[in-house]
């Protein structure tokens, strides 16, 4: 199964995936971990990541296309794999294709986490981390809203959409019964 999840930052993607990843039998392939990895390995995209992230600018669309490429043709992707964090644009999508298209593959389906705004801003608030500031956080939806949001256009026909407020079993339950075609 080849999965993308989506879902505004505080959804709970990184949670559930850890769950779905033993349940589905395919890794998780988080953006963050992949330039985590990167950087620690001291790799040449590693280095360019981390003179991006030192700048203060994000990392380019064609960086994080080539990690992510290298990622999928490990051999533990070859049968499936769950992405978090990319795409996180249409154009990078588009990337996304190509990549798959080149084994003859395509996605199965794009899981999206829907929950209100106002519950995501106090749950990361509770987390009481450094950066996680209300205002920091409202901006972060914002975006989320502007960039990532129109996936869900570009991915209609497989996406799925699950409620994510709840026990994260019961979450993990309602994701594995969208897979199945279940309500």
């Amino acid at each position: 199964m080849r999965l993308v999840l989506v879902g505004p930052p505080g959804a709970g993607k990184g949670t559930q995936a850890e769950l779905l990843k033993t349940k589905l039998g395919v890794p998780h392939i988080s953006t963050g971990d992949l330039f985590r990895a990167h950087i620690s390995q001291q790799t040449d995209l590693g280095k360019e990541v981390q003179e991006y992230l030192d700048a203060g600018e994000l990392v380019p669309d064609e960086v994080t296309n080539e990690m992510v490429r290298g990622r999928l043709a490990q051999p533990d992707a070859a049968n499936g794999f769950m992405l978090d964090g990319f795409p996180r644009t249409t154009a990078q999508a588009a990337v996304l294709g190509e990549i798959l298209a080149v084994d003859g593959h395509r996605l199965d389906a794009v899981i999206e986490f829907r929950i209100p705004e106002d519950v995501v801003v106090a749950r990361l608030l509770a987390r009481g981390r450094a950066d996680d500031k209300e205002e920091v956080i409202r901006h972060r939806q914002q975006v989320y809203r502007s960039e990532t949001a129109p996936l869900l256009d570009y991915y209609a026909e497989i996406v799925k959409t699950i409620d994510a407020v709840g026990d994260v079993d019961e979450i993990s339950e309602r994701a594995l019964r969208a897979l199945r075609g279940e309500k």
